[in-house]
Order: C-alpha cells, then structure tokens, then sequence
C-alpha cells in the first residue's frame, strides 16, 4: 500500500530533503507540501527540481482537505503541537521531526493518540548515528552512576535544550538516578551555572556559530570518565532514512513512541 503523506516544512532544512525523497519513492505519494513563504508554488519547483503538479499550501487546514494518511512535521517550536493535535483529530497519523515539545505536550499528544486509537512517532533526531549514540548512553548508564549532557547548536536555534537532548536526559532518567555530588541547590554562586535540571540530569545548551547540530554525553567515575558525542554536518540527508522508516511503521503504532531507537532496537 503507498502511503500518503503531507509534510509541513516542506521547503525547510530537513523537510526539504525528506520530500524529495518521498517524491522520488514508489512507497509513498505526496499529497500535500505546506510552507507558508512559498504558497502556490509548485512543490518540485520549489525543491530546483521538475514540476509535480502539487502546489504548496500556506496552511495546514489546506492541505488536510485531501485524504492523508501520515503528517510529516518539520516545523517550529511554536507550530508542531497544533500541527499534531489537529493532524490526530482528522484521522491523520503524525510523524514529528520539530523540536520544542516539552514532557506536558507529549503526555497530551499521547492521551489523545491512544484515545483516537492513532499513532504519533516523535524523535529529537531521526539521524541513524544520533539514534546509536542514544542507545549507547542508555547502556552507559546503566554501568556508571553520574553523567551530564551538553548540547551543541547554532546561533539562530531558538529552542534550548534541542529537542535530540531533552528526548535523551527523559529516558536516561527512566534507567538510573544520576548521582551529584553536590546537589544543584547547594551550589554557592550561581545556580544557573550548571545548567537545567531535566530528570535528575544537568543539561549545557550552548549556541554558537560554527556549529549545526551535536549532543555529548559524559560519564565520570574517579580518575576517567566516557564521552559519547554526535555530531551533525550540514546536510539534512542523515535524517531522511529515519524519517521515512518513522512514516511505515507509524501506520501500525498506537499511541506515543518517542525515539528512532525504539524503532531499531526494541
């Protein structure tokens, strides 16, 4: 069966990559491209490739009104928990690649999947390698007892801590209790300094030119510690394979799966 998905940020960063693919793809069809800067234009055209016949849309209301069965959202902060609850309320399953949703929306978007009896798959990163990098930590954890996240990302994310590292710091905190030798309360001087607290682990944002996107989580024990980074280049493409695997297995899940590696190695 072909899927028919919508993308919202259709023209973006990672959007963009992933709609070509699904353009060039015999497993999935097309059937609706929002951005709103570039409404009714041509979506191939809009992409520097040959005219489709599908015209992107400034609204996501527009592009529901053709049948669908999988969203595919590369939005904003500010736009991708609409875009899934009104994805959800039109019998539309979601596929979440947007940063910016906090522990409160996902318990939401997962009462509302299970009570529609539809699926959501949502991943701060949908690279691969960032996937492994997750498991990998979730293993460390299990073995060393204290551990911190510093998050790495350009200037111009608005969102802090990403999306990747907010995902990780929930699921890490699932599997141990980290260990501070200090709690964060009885730091002298500023508390801030050592970052935000998310499930009993401190997370380090830094935006700054130079960088696209990196996670590193570090494990100290007495005299030696374990760093285990990702970082991403310039290119959306590592995104698109786990994007499109999220897009197949979506259509048999039901309610919130949170995570490319629970796709991979559960």
């Amino acid at each position: 069966m072909v899927i028919r998905v919508c993308v919202a940020g259709a023209t973006g960063w990672a959007g963009s990559a992933v709609t070509r693919k699904i353009l060039a793809s015999n497993d999935f069809q097309l059937v609706g491209a929002v951005a709103r800067k570039q409404a009714g234009t041509d979506i191939g055209e809009a992409l520097g490739i040959d005219r489709v016949g599908l015209n992107i849309v400034a609204s996501l209301d527009a592009a529901l009104e053709v049948p669908t069965d999988v969203l595919i959202d590369y939005t904003s902060p500010t736009s991708v928990k609409p875009h899934i609850l009104k994805s959800l309320d039109k019998g539309v399953r979601v596929v979440v690649g947007a940063s910016g949703l906090t522990v409160s929306d996902f318990e939401e978007i997962e009462r509302k999947a299970r009570a529609l009896n539809l699926g959501v798959i949502a991943a701060g990163n949908f690279s691969i390698t960032a996937a492994l990098a997750k498991h990998f930590a979730l293993i460390a954890a299990k073995f060393l007892p204290s551990w911190e996240i510093i998050d790495y990302a350009s200037a111009n994310k608005i969102d802090a801590p990403s999306g990747t590292t907010r995902e990780l710091a929930e699921a890490l905190g699932s599997i141990a209790e980290n260990q501070l030798s200090v709690p964060i309360e009885q730091t002298y001087g500023s508390k801030d300094a050592r970052g935000t607290t998310i499930e009993g682990t401190q997370v380090h944002s830094i935006r700054l030119p130079g960088y696209v996107i990196a996670f590193e989580t570090i494990f100290g024990l007495p005299d030696e510690r374990l760093s285990i980074r990702h970082d991403a280049g310039s290119s959306a493409e590592p995104y698109v394979g786990g994007t499109l695997l999220a897009a197949s297995k979506v259509m048999e899940a039901r309610g919130l799966v949170r995570g490319l590696d629970q796709l991979l190695f559960k």
